[in-house]
């Protein structure tokens, strides 16, 4: 007999991380507000409620779970067959075990489909401080990491490089107060720009790629240095290649290749996919590839390079 799959939505955070608001928020919008029979697990109450009548009304069901060892496969079993659900969100204790929660315990077409860590960024240092291996322990298994409360002294590059540490996977998504937003606060990214020559960390290209495609002017006469996979396309000659790496765009089945035209001085040939180590300059010219003006390297050096632990870009 089929059994259709139940994807399930795993919130992880302490308490007053924002994990209520964000969950409400996200079945208020319009891709998620579909009307799918929706079971919402809660097993922490903190100062924002779920109205669950109103809740109802909408085809979203509560149950709520007091303590850690309640949370047992008969009771999401029991569940299951009462609300015969078509998607579930789990709003986890932050104090509780996540070994548990991962996969052992859910109906057998129940399905992890996504884990979502939000973080109260005024808070942040204190647990990163005083219960570092508790958050290590939640935020290791994220899929997507939300820092709440962000204002204008938010150090993003530093968060960011805080979680990638061990969790290289993980979408680092900040949430602004009142009046803040992306756009009136600086990007700040992770290598020094005005350096005579700009080294870019094998974390840090994604976001090297990404500056430098949208703003290709700020590089314009910069010299960058980076390790990357040699690749030619078939069409372009022997003085010409595009230096790149391979990225994780949104999951495990959509992998792009990201890279730059460059130009040599003479003719090189090397294997592809081979990882070199390369130093450059960069002029912003009119790439056909690239339907517009963008950021192209002429190479003044190039040795053989290192793959990475991990090989794969994260954003």
């Amino acid at each position: 007999m089929f059994h259709r799959e139940i994807p399930v939505f795993l919130f992880t955070g302490f308490l007053e991380s924002g994990k209520t608001s964000f969950i409400l928020d996200t079945l208020s919008q319009d891709y998620f507000a579909t009307g799918e029979r929706t079971l919402i697990i809660a097993c922490e109450e903190g100062e924002i409620e779920y109205n669950v009548n109103d809740l109802q009304n909408s085809n979203v069901y509560v149950e709520f779970v007091e303590n850690e060892s309640d949370l047992t496969p008969g009771l999401l079993k029991n569940w299951n067959t009462a609300h015969k659900p078509r998607r579930v969100l789990i709003e986890y204790n932050g104090m509780w075990n996540t070994d548990s929660i991962m996969e052992e315990i859910y109906p057998e077409n129940w399905v992890l489909t996504q884990v979502i860590s939000t973080i109260d960024y005024t808070t942040f240092n204190m647990y990163w401080n005083n219960m570092r291996s508790m958050l290590i322990n939640q935020l290791a298994l994220s899929d997507m990491v939300i820092f709440n409360r962000c204002d204008a002294t938010t150090k993003r590059n530093e968060l960011r490089r805080s979680i990638k540490v061990f969790n290289k996977k993980a979408q680092v998504v900040y949430d602004w107060v009142d009046g803040i937003t992306a756009e009136n606060v600086p990007e700040q990214l992770p290598f020094d720009i005005d350096a005579p020559v700009i080294n870019i960390e094998d974390d840090d290209y994604g976001i090297w790629y990404m500056d430098a495609m949208e703003n290709p002017n700020k590089y314009a006469g910069k010299t960058v240095n980076y390790n990357c996979l040699f690749f030619r396309p078939s069409s372009y000659s022997m003085d010409k290649f595009v230096p790149g790496r391979f990225a994780m765009t949104c999951c495990a089945d959509d992998i792009a290749y990201l890279g730059l035209v460059c130009h040599t001085k003479s003719d090189i040939d090397l294997p592809e996919r081979q990882w070199i180590n390369i130093t450059a300059d960069v002029k912003v010219e009119y790439v056909r590839d690239y339907h517009d003006l963008g950021p192209v390297l002429y190479l003044t050096d190039i040795t053989t390079g290192e793959r990475p632990e991990d090989d794969l870009v994260y954003f």
